[in-house]
């Protein structure tokens, strides 16, 4: 790759810009790419590895992606000015850098595609002032609907929910459409995705990508400057490459998706990856384009080697949720942000960074994600998620965990996810109702509570599983807020039903539970 040269301008035209999740050939800012005079500018800088502890597998997928990228990028002739995280010159903000390239290259315009975060588009806003170049940013469209497109269905609808939205996607694109109508007469076949892993049955071996020189090299960086970060480096096994993410993808289309859709939800100790496809990291830094991972899943249905609720599932993943949350963070920030509609206000217990609670799910979830730099949507809803939510954890805590932890993690994704959809944070933006559970859930979708100290069919008393308290305690708690939310009338009809002395007892359970993980860090 073509490092950085002090004063060369000659035949300057465009200096474009690629952030470590644009990593796709087919991005805005290189349309209209002239190898002659364009240069590609490429940063890693100290700014994005910190403003939350990015959890170190992160940090090292995305930097060792980026040196792949740029390789390809010089192998096809084009001009790569490339600032690594360890140059000593290195300013430590994409800011600081452009100015710096700016003042090498003396551009006359500078082009960028939209990122991904409203905090780093404030800060491209700032480049043309301070560069004196006109700067272009661009649409990202590797994504399926513009913001344009999502504002336009969104309107002056009262209610965005993703289900009416992903229908119009479905339409737009075609994919298991049959003229006007959805593929085996129904949008949507969640009811079929619901079962718990059976005995006997064992997931596929995840594919595991061994790490290169290139990879060695950034691994080693990243255990010397982040070394106090969250996670484990050493099981690194993530695509880094385009052809790796192809190969993953063809993996899942074979080993995993025709069980995906059955045991989509299910959660078993020691199998961090179920049927998943682990593709999102691979997908939300521009490897791989959403069109194509869909179009492999809808194949796989074609050739009868997926069922139908497996495929539909996962596109529903992609041209559903990811498009959504995508098209609501975009149309709503930055004031979403902000929501605290519940008036979450605890602190994040310390055991999301340590692990160390005595209860198993919540042990399972944390351990998998300090491992892998990943846990699957269930894990991060209804384990992970629901804690926070029925502790009423303050939204900025945990939203800053999440964006921290996971390997695919990036503000355009992860806070509608948790704000809305996990914490009810937005009041009912996104979420008709909150995904709030005891015990039992986790019970019916997982073998943790097996293997748990606490016994999750005891309501009360020393030794009952914490979320049965939580759960009646939050209900009680947001009463007034919820109890008029047709999706919660079955919860508080059971409320009602019961005893004064039985709603104080969960009450005070709750709280003793949580003055003590507060007090402690945790509570074993």
């Amino acid at each position: 790759m073509t490092q950085p040269r002090p004063g060369d301008k000659r035949h300057m035209g465009v200096l474009r810009i690629l952030l470590g999740d644009q990593l796709s050939m087919g991005a805005s800012a290189l349309d209209g790419l002239d190898r002659a005079r364009d240069v590609v500018l490429m940063m890693e800088v100290a700014d994005e590895t910190a403003y939350v502890p990015h959890h170190k597998q992160k940090i090292a997928f995305v930097l060792s992606a980026m040196r792949h990228f740029a390789g390809e990028l010089t192998a096809a002739g084009v001009r790569v000015d490339y600032v690594r995280l360890d140059d000593p010159a290195n300013t430590g903000s994409f800011t600081g850098e452009v100015m710096r390239a700016a003042a090498r290259h003396a551009p006359e315009r500078i082009v960028a595609t939209w990122p991904g975060e409203w905090r780093v588009l404030e800060a491209m806003r700032s480049w043309e002032a301070l560069t004196g170049a006109p700067v272009e940013v661009r649409e990202d469209d590797r994504f399926i609907a513009s913001r344009a497109d999502f504002a336009r269905w969104a309107g002056d609808r009262k209610q965005l929910r993703m289900e009416f939205f992903y229908r119009e996607m479905r339409r737009a694109t075609g994919l298991l459409m049959e003229g006007d109508a959805p593929t085996g007469g129904q949008w949507n076949f969640d009811q079929e995705n619901r079962k718990a892993l059976p005995k006997g049955v064992r997931p596929p071996e995840r594919l595991r990508f061994h790490p290169d020189a290139v990879t060695r090299e950034v691994m080693e960086l990243v255990a010397a400057r982040c070394g106090t970060h969250f996670g484990d480096l050493d099981s690194f096994a993530w695509p880094v490459t385009r052809a790796q993410a192809l190969e993953a993808l063809d993996a899942f289309v074979e080993r995993s998706l025709p069980f995906f859709g059955d045991y989509q939800d299910a959660m078993k100790a020691g199998e961090a990856t179920m049927f998943h496809a682990l593709l999102s990291p691979a997908l939300n830094a521009g490897l791989l384009d959403p069109r194509e991972a869909c179009a492999a899943a809808e194949r796989a249905y074609k050739r009868r080697e997926a069922p139908l609720n497996a495929v539909e599932g996962f596109i529903r993943q992609i041209i559903g949720w990811r498009e959504y949350v995508r098209g609501l963070y975009w149309l709503l920030m930055p004031g979403y942000a902000q929501g605290n509609a519940l008036e979450a206000q605890r602190p994040l217990p310390a055991f999301y960074w340590t692990g160390e609670t005595r209860m198993n799910c919540m042990a399972q979830a944390i351990g998998d994600t300090r491992a892998n730099a990943y846990a699957h949507h269930i894990q991060r809803l209804m384990v992970t998620g629901n804690f926070a939510l029925l502790a009423g954890v303050r939204p900025a805590e945990i939203e800053a965990w999440y964006l921290a932890v996971y390997a695919d993690a990036y503000e355009w994704v992860e806070l509608p996810n948790v704000h809305g959809m996990a914490i009810f944070a937005d009041g009912g933006v996104m979420a008709s109702k909150p995904y709030a559970a005891s015990g039992a859930y986790i019970n019916r979708m997982s073998d943790y509570c097996g293997g748990c100290a606490y016994d999750v069919k005891a309501r009360t008393g020393e030794g009952a599983c914490p979320f049965n308290a939580l759960y009646w305690a939050f209900l009680i708690r947001n009463e007034d807020r919820l109890s008029r939310n047709p999706r919660m009338a079955m919860p508080y009809r059971n409320l009602a039903s019961m005893t004064g002395e039985l709603r104080d007892t969960y009450r005070a359970q709750a709280q003793a539970f949580l003055d003590r993980v507060e007090a402690n860090g945790t509570d074993a």
